[in-house]
């Protein structure tokens, strides 16, 4: 008798946090999302926690609320990292195969990775993941998976992500404040590629953005492997703010402005259009063009995207990337994002879709909730890993609890 299992991503973002509940049968591969909570965050900047007690109330209110919708209680979560302290490099490395008979096994695998990552990184960075992007045996390359194989030697390429020590640790700190435990912490633009990407595009090559709030996440994907990952301290939010100083609206005014009336490219808007932009404290209101607004927000979205292009530049890809450019996040809402995108990288653009999962599908079909999503799909396809991180983590938590209640 199969058993389901219950997962929950939890998107820890600049101006929203999304915690998305799902269950999966271990016969099945596709989870059922079954919960979904979304609340303002507030307590964080540019993907790190600055004011710890709202994020902990953020947090706990959008598990309350998908906890609600699901009829289950959530014990742990698979949680989403990001911030321009997120680092990340390629390395190498090589090992001798140790059995007689020359076949790979697991465990030959395990230390060519444990090699590969052994690179001298700062005493106050931490290590968030270790991708392989593809294995060498004697010299033939281009192998996916060695396990099986006869050869001497053997060789990994693997990409490294590193993070701040203490922006991980106060990220730990406000879940577990929650009474949850951390399941597995994931790079952001890593699980929003698990929510959108085919097979097809991450052969071909792809670069998926991801337009959050206070960031702006790009991972690049060519032979079905990651080749760069990346943090532009530069999100949406900038966008807003120069609405609210350039109008002299207030914020949450010039949000509303933005998503009902602004424009990534002027050219794109009707210069005859007037709205109404609302005066900050008793100051009147007073009409402007959407011609005026859109000259705004495009230099903005310019500047992001050229931002995003050269860290795309950075996965050093062949001629072309043959997918192209996913947008995705809230940002890639803004109207005449993808046609601007288009038209700086010279490749074509599509708005990505999160993708793989039922259940409430129409709550979740939206660019919004491409990291939550893929959170859930990073359970679904590690889940032996993830269990194990989690049972690990979870008994280091209590080790350290019992210390801080008896000394």
């Amino acid at each position: 008798m199969s058993q389901t299992r219950t997962l929950t991503g939890l998107d820890i973002g600049t101006t929203k946090i999304l915690a998305l509940i799902a269950e999966i049968d271990d016969n099945e591969t596709v989870p059922r999302l079954v919960g979904l909570g979304m609340v303002p965050s507030d307590g964080l900047r540019r993907g790190v926690v600055v004011d710890l007690e709202k994020t902990v109330r953020a947090i706990s209110k959008a598990i309350s609320d998908a906890e609600l919708m699901a009829g289950v209680k959530v014990e742990s979560v698979i949680a989403g990292l990001s911030g321009e302290h997120i680092r990340s490099i390629n390395s190498h490395g090589v090992i001798a195969v140790s059995r007689s008979d020359h076949e790979i096994v697991e465990g030959d695998v395990d230390r060519v990775i444990d090699a590969a990552r052994a690179v001298a990184i700062p005493a106050d960075r931490e290590i968030i993941h270790v991708l392989p992007q593809e294995f060498v045996i004697d010299e033939q390359s281009g192998i996916k998976v060695p396990v099986g194989m006869s050869g001497i030697r053997l060789e990994a390429e693997v990409h490294i992500v590193t993070a701040a020590a203490t922006a991980v640790r106060n990220i730990y700190r406000a879940i577990n404040r929650c009474e949850l435990e951390v399941e597995a912490l994931v790079l952001e633009s890593l699980a929003s590629s698990y929510a959108l990407l085919t097979d097809e595009e991450q052969e071909l090559g792809v670069a998926v953005i991801d337009l959050g709030g206070g960031t702006t996440d790009v991972a690049v994907y060519f032979d079905h492997s990651i080749r760069h990952t990346s943090t532009v301290p530069l999100g949406a939010k900038n966008v807003t703010n120069d609405i609210a100083i350039g109008l002299r609206t207030p914020i949450d005014q010039a949000e509303e402005i933005k998503l009902n009336y602004g424009s990534a490219m002027p050219s794109l808007v009707n210069a005859d259009e007037m709205i109404s932009v609302p005066g900050v404290g008793s100051r009147a209101a007073r009409d402007i063009s959407r011609h005026v607004l859109a000259s705004i927000v495009g230099p903005r979205m310019e500047e992001i995207l050229g931002m995003a292009q050269r860290e795309v530049k950075k996965a050093n890809y062949p001629d072309t990337l043959a997918a192209g450019i996913i947008l995705t996040g809230g940002g890639a809402l803004l109207p005449g994002a993808a046609e601007l995108a288009e038209q700086m990288f010279d490749m074509p653009v599509k708005i990505g879709m999160p993708r793989g999962f039922d259940g409430l599908t129409d709550m979740a079909d939206s660019p919004i909730h491409s990291t939550g999503v893929g959170l859930v799909q990073y359970g679904v396809l590690h889940g032996d890993e993830v269990l194990r991180k989690g049972k690990t983590m979870g008994l280091f938590k209590k080790i350290e609890k019992w210390f801080n209640e008896h000394f």
